[in-house]
């Protein structure tokens, strides 16, 4: 069955919020290791209509969220249930996101941000065709880390003045 997509609820953002919790250093992403974080994924006004619950069988699965720019790029955040993580469904799971993005948004390129302690999420990033921007330092969960940023230039095949783009 196939991953679907839907605005998040206040129910699906709480149980997300406050029961996924990773193990070891992947804690590091626990929504309440950051209270900011935590304060806006809260917030149903913050998350506007751009933080999705992604279900499998009607079972809350994962979430995805954006931040549109104007030249047509796509910020994605995303996370999948805890329980789910290191098993070879991000591959799946990260398609299906880029697919739906691209079907009902039309980027020109997507972009996100990992940690580099990720190493498991950085290699499924650069599996799927996301390339390497930049490192930086960021403050959050109460230190400094480093992320990675990762662009994917979507490639997009629909008619416009005459052209293809």
């Amino acid at each position: 069955m196939a991953y679907e997509f839907s605005v998040i609820t206040q129910e699906q953002a709480e149980n997300i919020a406050l029961n996924w919790h990773y193990d070891g250093e992947y804690s590091f992403y626990d929504m309440e290791a950051d209270e900011e974080d935590l304060a806006e994924f809260l917030n149903p006004e913050e998350r506007g209509n751009s933080t999705f619950a992604v279900t499998k069988e009607n079972e809350l699965v994962a979430f995805l969220s954006f931040s549109q720019f104007a030249d047509r790029t796509f910020d994605i955040g995303l996370g999948m249930r805890p329980d789910l993580t290191g098993k070879g469904n991000g591959i799946e799971f990260l398609r299906a996101g880029i697919n739906f993005i691209q079907s009902e948004f039309k980027p020109d390129k997507i972009t996100l941000s990992v940690a580099t302690i990720n190493l498991r999420a950085i290699k499924l990033y650069r599996k799927f065709g996301f390339k390497d921007v930049e490192t930086f330092i960021q403050d959050t969960n109460g230190s400094t880390f480093e992320f990675l940023k990762m662009e994917y230039k979507c490639l997009l095949y629909e008619l416009t003045n005459g052209v293809f783009r």
